[in-house]
C-alpha cells in the first residue's frame, strides 16, 4: 500500500536532512512525500503596501518550494516516489493537522530543529508544540544533521503499566521496512510485577509474535534519560520509539523548563506515537 509522508520545512539544512532521512527509510516503498511549509503573515492597516509584501513572501516561498521538489526529485530519482508542495497561510500546526487529514498522512518526518537553532534547546519550539498538538499521526523527529542508517534496532521503552494494542502499529510498520528487531526495555528495581504489569507483558509478546523482538531489563541507576541513550548506544539502536499519553515520559520531558535544560536528547531518531487515552 502506497505511504503517504508528510515532510514539514523551513527550508534549512536540518529541514533538508530530515527530508533525506524519510527518503531512504521509504527507499524500497510506493510513497507521496509533501513538502510542506507554513507561514503567517500578518496584515497590518497599511492595506496596499502590505498586501503586496505578502504576495512576495508567498511567491517568494512558493519558489521555495518548486525548487526544494526539484531538488528532491534528482537527488532521489526514485520511480516510487512522487513529490507535492503545501504552502499553507496558517501557524505551523494548524497546517499539519490540515494536511494529516486531507492527504491521509501516515507518518511526519522534521528536524529536531528548524534554521534557527536556539541554544540550550534539543527540541525546537515548532517539534515541542507539534508533538503537544498532534493526535492522531506519528511523527519521527530527526537529530540535526543525522546520516541515514538502515534501522535494524528498533527500542521501545515501556513500564508495562499501560496495555498497548493498535497504538503500536506504526512501530510494527517501521520494523516491516527493513525486518529491524524491536528491543522493548523496562528500567526498575522493582523484581516483582503487579498484575496488570504481567498481564500487558504477556499481551505484548502476543501482539509482536510476528516481529523480531527481545525483552531486557535494567537497574534504575541514573536519570531515565541518560539511561535510555546508554541502552541505545550499547545495542547500537537505530530508531527509538515512545507512545505519547497524559503523565507519560514524553510529556514530561517536552515541559519548558525540562527543554530548555536539554533534559532529553535522544542520538538516533525518535518516533513519537500518539496515543488519545
Amino acid at each position: 500500500m502506497k505511504k503517504n509522508v508528510l515532510l514539514p520545512t523551513d527550508f534549512s539544512d536540518n529541514a533538508w536532512s530530515a527530508a533525506v532521512y524519510a527518503l531512504k527509510l521509504y527507499a524500497e516503498e510506493e510513497c507521496d512525500f509533501y513538502f510542506l511549509h507554513a507561514s503567517i503573515i500578518k496584515v497590518s492597516m497599511m492595506s496596499n503596501i502590505s498586501n503586496k509584501l505578502n504576495r512576495t513572501m508567498l511567491e517568494n516561498a512558493l519558489n521555495d518550494l518548486n525548487e526544494l521538489k526539484d531538488m528532491a526529485e534528482k537527488a532521489n530519482a526514485n520511480a516510487n516516489h512522487n513529490f507535492h508542495i503545501i504552502l499553507n497561510e496558517c501557524d505551523l500546526d494548524d497546517a499539519i493537522e490540515t494536511a494529516i487529514q486531507k492527504h491521509h498522512i501516515d507518518l511526519v518526518v522534521m528536524g529536531t530543529k528548524g534554521a534557527t537553532k536556539a541554544k540550550g534547546m534539543f527540541f525546537g519550539s515548532n517539534t515541542v508544540n507539534l508533538i503537544k498538538a498532534t493526535k492522531t499521526c506519528p511523527i519521527l523527529i530527526v537529530p540535526d544533521e543525522f546520516d541515514f542508517v538502515k534501522p535494524e534496532q528498533i527500542a521501545f521503552p515501556t513500564d508495562f503499566k499501560r496495555f498497548y494494542g493498535e497504538e503500536l502499529l506504526p512501530l510494527k510498520r517501521i520494523a516491516e521496512l527493513h525486518n529491524s528487531k524491536i528491543r522493548i526495555v523496562h528500567i526498575s528495581n522493582e523484581n516483582n510485577f503487579e498484575k496488570n504489569q504481567d498481564y500487558n507483558l504477556a499481551m505484548l509478546k502476543v501482539y509482536l509474535e510476528d516481529y523480531p523482538h527481545t525483552f531486557h531489563w535494567m537497574p534504575d541507576y541514573d536519570e531515565k534519560t541518560k539511561e535510555i541513550n546508554d541502552f541505545i548506544e550499547e545495542l547500537d539502536i537505530n530508531i527509538l520509539t515512545m507512545i505519547n499519553y497524559k503523565h507519560s515520559f514524553i510529556e514530561n520531558i517536552i515541559k519548558e523548563p525540562i527543554v530548555k535544560k536539554i533534559g532529553f536528547k535522544p542520538i538516533v531518531p525518535f518516533l513519537v506515537i500518539p496515543c488519545q487515552n
